[in-house]
């Protein structure tokens, strides 16, 4: 497995470890779960088709209109990256059963951020191109020039309250996520780095031994 088969490894077992963990979070939205999920749950109460599906909708809108704003085509990675945790997403929420006890839900939600975070941190080390949120981001710092966190701020802001509006689940839950998912990922990221940089290293010691 050369360089470049690794880096898409860790790019697709991340999107699937973050969307097992945006599911789980789904599945105790009775603490409240991030802003854009707030969004495609709202979506998905008022006009049908499934999580997933709308996660692909508004990733297809922001990859689109980041496209037009800075008439570039943006890397493969970003398509796949919404079309695959749409899709991963509608699967887990097919395989995961309801829990209706708070407990439960709780237990769901804690384990559901800390997945999401050790998702984040292995696809984002694969660096095959950010996702369609992220390019939004990234065009709306550069146009602006405020800060990362000024910018994700008022963005996820914006969105969860047209989510709430929607019906959306909003709670002490969306706020947790805001507060600590970057941190996790903090963590996530160099540790997700150094094991793809040694899976490399590893392929190419072994490679003149063939």
């Amino acid at each position: 497995m050369n360089s470049s088969l690794w880096r898409w490894t860790f790019f697709f077992v991340g999107l699937l470890i973050f969307s097992l963990g945006i599911t789980l979070c789904i599945k105790g939205q009775s603490l409240g779960i991030s802003p854009w999920d707030v969004l495609h749950v709202g979506l998905n109460i008022h006009f049908g088709l499934t999580i997933g599906t709308w996660s692909i909708i508004t990733g297809l809108l922001l990859v689109t209109g980041t496209a037009l704003v800075t008439k570039s085509w943006p890397q493969i990675g970003t398509w796949l990256n919404m079309i695959a945790i749409g899709l991963f997403i509608d699967l887990f929420n097919w395989m995961i059963p309801d829990v209706s006890n708070l407990a439960g839900q709780i237990i769901l939600f804690i384990l559901g951020v800390v997945i999401m975070g050790l998702g984040v941190g292995v696809y984002v080390s694969a660096n095959v191109g950010a996702g369609p949120r992220d390019s939004v981001m990234l065009v709306l710092m550069k146009k602006t020039g405020w800060s990362i966190k000024r910018v994700r701020t008022l963005l996820e802001t914006g969105v969860g309250i047209i989510g709430w509006l929607l019906g959306g689940p909003v709670g002490i839950g969306t706020i947790l996520v805001a507060l600590c998912l970057g941190q996790i990922v903090q963590m996530t990221l160099p540790w997700s780095q150094a094991r793809l940089q040694k899976c490399i290293e590893r392929q190419q010691v072994a490679a003149p031994q063939r």
